[in-house]
């Protein structure tokens, strides 16, 4: 039985999908897979009780029969952490919780995927970071890592160093064109020649990125004033605290964006739908704003979405649903296999193919 973690220089990387596709891809090769992820992170109330979304998409999509407090034996919430500084939770215990469930997930299986928590470093109040959890499971480690400036290989370095010699290899996810070519011709001879093995460099998705209009309209509960569209993706969310020269000037440099102000600035809100890297007005306070506004925005087919509360607490959901990944679904899963597939050395990976002869 071999054992694979999926950690990452940073959180928002893609863990999730790259693990759930990593372990498709093994049983699409008559592979018996397991998964489990040690430490929620990605946590939300359901029916009581707060759990990771991750293991729950994991045993819908893998068809595990496992319990959730198995799959996630650690609920790592705000709470816990402030009791574990204050010395209410003991790290042996926990680390043979985080053992028994594993070796009760992994009983029968010819591949267990365990999916880090957050990033690399999490879980240390505990003695639980990721280098520690797959030294307990005695896991290869997968490190994901984004790649924008050349400066972001001191990162990786670093944490190829906390992983030691568990690490099977790097994984590049969601790389922009625009940055494949330095990544390619030196990044990765630089990397390889220090002996870290590169497993792939999967190209930016667009709709693997962001979050679309509609999606962001639903996490906000915000009102559509208009009935433009909502299909187009939204990355970066961008503050309307400015005149309206400044904020030209400032737009027509962003894309894909979003705009997040009062419905009280209609001099904003006129300039944003005039820069073409503007998605959609996100207009907060419950401020409907003047009719020539609206007017302006169907003609651009630019949707407004009106929110009831105050900008700064609009922006921090907004950009949490960037970050906890709103598209996560079968879909993006099985986006993940293909660039995998396509782009990564899954042998490596997942093994040779089972007995079936897949």
């Amino acid at each position: 039985m071999n054992t694979i973690l999926v950690t990452a220089t940073e959180e928002s990387t893609g863990k999730t999908a790259v693990a759930l596709a990593l372990a498709r891809l093994a049983q699409e090769r008559g592979l018996s897979v397991g998964y489990m992820k040690p430490k929620g992170t990605r946590l939300q109330s359901n029916v009581g009780k707060t759990l990771d979304e991750d293991p729950m998409l994991a045993r819908e999509l893998l068809g595990l029969d496992a319990e959730m407090h198995e799959l996630e034996p650690v609920v790592y919430s705000p709470t816990f952490i402030e009791q574990a500084i204050r010395g209410r939770a003991e790290p042996d215990e926990l680390r043979e919780e985080v053992r028994t469930s594993f070796e009760s997930l992994a009983e029968d299986t010819d591949l267990m995927v365990v999916e880090g928590g957050g990033k690399l470093t999490t879980g240390g109040i505990v003695n639980l970071t990721d280098p520690e959890v797959a030294d307990l499971l005695d896991a290869d480690v997968l490190l994901l890592s984004h790649y924008e400036r050349g400066s972001d290989v001191d990162d990786l370095l670093a944490a190829t160093g906390d992983v030691g010699d568990r690490l099977e290899g790097v994984l590049f996810n969601a790389v922009a064109n625009a940055n494949f070519d330095a990544l390619e011709t030196d990044v990765v001879p630089f990397l390889e020649g220090r002996d870290i093995p590169v497993l792939g460099v999967l190209p930016r998705q667009k709709d693997l990125a962001g979050v679309t209009v509609g999606d962001l309209a639903e996490e906000l509960s915000a009102d559509l004033l208009t009935g433009a569209d909502t299909d187009a993706f939204v990355e970066r969310f961008v503050v309307g605290a400015m005149s309206g020269d400044k904020a030209l000037r400032h737009l027509r440099r962003t894309k894909d964006a979003a705009l997040v102000t009062g419905g009280d600035r209609p001099d904003l809100h006129t300039v944003a739908l005039e820069a073409p890297g503007v998605k959609c007005l996100v207009l907060t306070g419950g401020f409907r704003p003047p009719g020539a506004v609206i007017g302006k925005a169907e003609e651009k087919g630019v949707p407004i979405l009106l929110v009831q509360g105050d900008t700064l607490t609009t922006v921090e959901r907004a950009e949490d649903v960037i970050r906890s990944g709103r598209t996560r679904d079968e879909e993006t899963v099985e986006r993940m296999r293909e660039l995998l597939h396509d782009h990564a050395d899954v042998d490596a990976l997942v093994g040779e193919s089972g007995t079936d002869g897949e």
